[in-house]
């Protein structure tokens, strides 16, 4: 586990390639927790390559350390996990709140500041704590509204939270600065009432200035007078390590490397004598839970509101002409999420309509889990009731298709089967495990070909006929292999556990000149049978 030191920038998948074959001069790298939870698949290889030779800090998202109902002891296990595999220097997390008892919400909510929240988080920051085995950073959040009842400032809370629980501060100093121009906050006292030694990191992002307020939407350079926010933060804290944070409309490397750069050389001017947080202090004792209904239903009446706006006027927020923009920004996650697993079905219906679809499907199949991976997992039975796509009858098949190559991407792949490790005397006896990157498909619409051409190949003249695929992770890349009848068949009874003798006459039934030799060569190629141990 090597420390954090300089200027360092988030990794994000179109850099991957780069940082590979390059490796670039970063400092370090931060990436967000819940895109390696499946610890498994193409991100997670290139995270285990690049950990050789960067520090690295993980990021979370979406365990909602704040939420009062539907905390998720699983997903945090998941953390947990990942964490003991990648040894990272740090890891963080948000002061913010993401879940009521029925639904995850996935997005960085503001929590109420007050004592009643405080003695959650420090409940909930000790029991992350207890089962990383480390203290924690805890981010600052922008927002567009406050809570009527709060009785301090987020600067106070967080300072009194790493008080009580031993945990860290990541200091965004763009949220610092958005939170100023939305809520008038002045960003210099808020600097002055956290404890020097307590901030472990410094996040630096674009913002974007709109009418209604100042949104921290990371995708620009830093501003100005962020920089010199920055430089003020250095100033009390010294030069702690820093991150460039840059998740919309992502530019090339050297832009982020450009940013990283100017933050390192800022920095070089304070002395780092003040950051002293150490990643490896023990802990506090875990903290009673606190009686927190009142929080709780603050919290639902704040995801009712979302989903309906009528119940806007239940919630006593100061600002609250601005509470629109988290309505749009949890549409604008499913639609996000969604258009990552299903390319395909985007491009089908065109944008304006897969946003709409989009918020329907959010509407009626609530996000079940932090990590939005999981999010899309009902598209396919939602789409076969949705009175709008009925024009499209092949819509849901395809939206299988879609699911299965993105599940398949997150899956584990076991050592897989060799022609070396296949003893000819006992092959058709054999039954061999099928690994969790292997799926087949099969639809009475030509859903392969309909994919298969938004890749390059040619459309198909008629949709209303059969196709089938194997699909299969031989590598990182998830692929797509057209199958006829006699192979399907032969592949159904190897994927349910029946010998490969048993799978031939399958094949053998539907064509008597079925090409064992070729098939048998192209399934070890595409790794889809697991080698089994000695």
């Amino acid at each position: 586990m090597s420390a954090l030191a300089g200027a360092g920038i988030g990794l994000r998948a179109p850099h991957y390639r780069q940082f590979l074959e390059q490796r670039p001069k970063a400092g370090w790298l931060e990436v967000h927790t819940e895109n390696y939870l499946d610890q498994a698949g193409g991100d997670f290889h290139v995270l285990q390559e690049l950990r050789r030779d960067y520090a690295i800090s993980l990021h979370g998202v979406g365990l909602g350390l704040g939420s009062a109902r539907g905390f998720s002891e699983q997903h945090l296990a998941r953390v947990a996990s990942l964490a003991q595999r990648i040894e990272p220097a740090l890891v963080s997390e948000h002061l913010s709140w993401g879940a009521v008892f029925d639904r995850h919400l996935n997005d960085l909510l503001p929590l109420a500041l007050n004592h009643v929240a405080l003695a959650l988080l420090e409940e909930r920051v000790g029991r992350m704590q207890d089962a990383l085995g480390r203290p924690i950073l805890l981010e600052n959040v922008s927002s567009f509204v406050r809570f009527a009842d709060d009785a301090m400032s987020e600067a106070e809370f967080l300072a009194a939270l790493a008080q009580r629980t031993g945990c860290g501060l990541l200091l965004d100093v763009n949220n610092l600065y958005v939170n100023q121009c939305n809520h008038e906050e002045d960003a210099l006292t808020a600097l002055q009432a956290i404890a020097r030694g307590t901030v472990g990191e410094i996040h630096l992002a674009g913002h974007l200035v709109t009418p209604q307020a100042v949104i921290d939407h990371h995708g620009a350079k830093v501003a100005d007078p962020v920089w010199r926010l920055y430089e003020a933060a250095l100033a009390r804290f010294g030069a702690v390590p820093t991150l460039i944070e840059w998740d919309t409309d992502i530019p090339a490397l050297d832009v982020l490397l450009s940013e990283a750069g100017k933050a390192a050389a800022i920095a070089a001017a304070f002395s780092s004598s003040d950051a002293d947080f150490d990643a490896r202090r023990c802990g506090i004792p875990v903290a009673p839970l606190p009686d927190n209904a009142a929080l709780a239903a603050q919290q639902q009446a704040f995801s009712d509101a979302l989903f309906a706006e009528e119940a806007e006027s239940a919630l006593q927020l100061k600002h609250a002409e601005r509470f629109s923009l988290y309505r749009g920004n949890l549409s604008s996650t499913w639609r996000k999420a969604l258009a990552a697993a299903f390319p395909v079905i985007a491009q089908l219906v065109g944008e304006e309509f897969f946003a709409a679809l989009a918020r329907e499907y959010g509407r009626a199949q609530p996000s079940e889990s932090g990590d939005l991976n999981c999010f899309g997992a009902h598209v396919e039975s939602f789409l076969r009731s949705f009175p709008h796509t009925q024009d499209l009858p092949y819509l849901p098949d395809m939206a299988r298709l879609e699911w299965q190559l993105h599940r398949i991407h997150y899956a584990r792949h076991e050592l897989a089967l060799q022609a070396q490790d296949i003893n000819p005397q006992t092959l058709e006896q054999s039954a061999f495990p099928w690994q969790a990157t292997a799926h087949l498909f099969e639809s009475d619409w030509a859903i392969v070909p309909l994919w298969l051409a938004h890749q390059g190949a040619e459309f198909p003249r008629e949709m209303a006929q059969p196709s089938r695929a194997l699909l299969s992770r031989p590598q990182w890349t998830a692929q797509v292999t057209p199958l006829e009848a006699p192979e399907y068949a032969a592949l159904q009874e190897l994927k349910n556990g029946e010998t490969v003798g048993a799978a031939l006459d399958a094949a053998f039934a539907l064509d008597e000149n079925f090409d064992v030799a070729a098939s048998l060569r192209q399934w070890l190629q595409q790794q889809i049978l697991v080698k089994r141990p000695h």
